[in-house]
């Protein structure tokens, strides 16, 4: 007999609570908000991400153990869907700065639906006090150095055209941990063809620098503007390029 998955059923009211977030929680697996393979939250940051009790998170959990989508080992939870398709394009990684977590140090992302930071709204054609989906990056080695924080801003196209990204519109009171590294591969799936503009300034007195970033596609709408720090004293920000072949 086949397995029956959350998405196997239309999500209704009269569904038990664990088997909507279930669902909810595929939607992220399936999305690549969190790899395959990778670590999922554990049951306190679920439980808060989704405004649910820790129990509700265990029979969600159970419910995708049990239909093969999530395994459990000595690591914890992780999942298990097979990868979406990753684009080659090395250099457009996101948030800007973003790099694999050593033993022991910090890397946390989280989002939220806020008003984001003033330059922000102007580079991205929104109202003032409009808000949109922040994504806040943070990265430190375990001793505290080479600590790089990022800010990012998505416009209200990336919102509108990006269906991954477009998902958090309806969840206005959203916050929460989330890895969003697929953006980029989101919006070339959606047909953008990403152009990225990049300014490196340095704060006068101090060894940080910062980089800013503006996306957009090929219609020239903004789709995303990023604000990276990183001190460059105790770190290194390497960037790579794909040059195209000779005609």
């Amino acid at each position: 007999m086949a397995r029956t998955t959350p998405h196997d059923r239309p999500l209704t009211d009269a569904q038990p609570l664990y088997w909507r977030i279930a669902t909810e929680l595929l939607d992220e697996l399936r999305d690549g908000t969190v790899p395959p393979g990778e670590r999922l939250p554990g049951e306190r940051q679920l439980a808060e991400h989704f405004g649910v009790s820790r129990e509700t998170v265990r029979q969600a959990l159970e419910v995708l153990r049990r239909s093969g989508l999530v395994a459990t080992d000595r690591r914890g939870s992780h999942a298990t869907l097979p990868g979406l398709p990753v684009e080659t394009t090395a250099s457009l990684t996101f948030p800007v700065g973003a790099r694999n977590a050593g033993p022991g140090a910090v890397d946390r992302a989280t989002v939220a639906w806020e008003t984001p930071p003033p330059e922000h709204a102007e580079a991205l054609g929104l109202a003032p006090h409009r808000p949109t989906l922040v994504h806040r990056y943070e990265s430190a080695d375990a001793d505290g150095r080479g600590r790089r924080t990022a800010v990012t801003s998505f416009s209200a196209v990336a919102l509108t055209e990006v269906a991954e990204l477009g998902r958090y519109r309806e969840r206005t009171d959203f916050s929460g941990s989330a890895q969003l590294r697929r953006a980029y591969d989101w919006m070339r799936k959606a047909g953008l063809t990403l152009h990225h503009r990049d300014a490196i300034t340095r704060f006068p007195g101090a060894s940080s620098v910062r980089v800013t970033r503006w996306v957009h596609d090929q219609h020239a709408r903004p789709l995303e503007i990023t604000d990276l720090v990183v001190d460059a004293q105790q770190d290194a920000l390497v960037y790579e390029f794909t040059l195209p072949a000779a005609g």
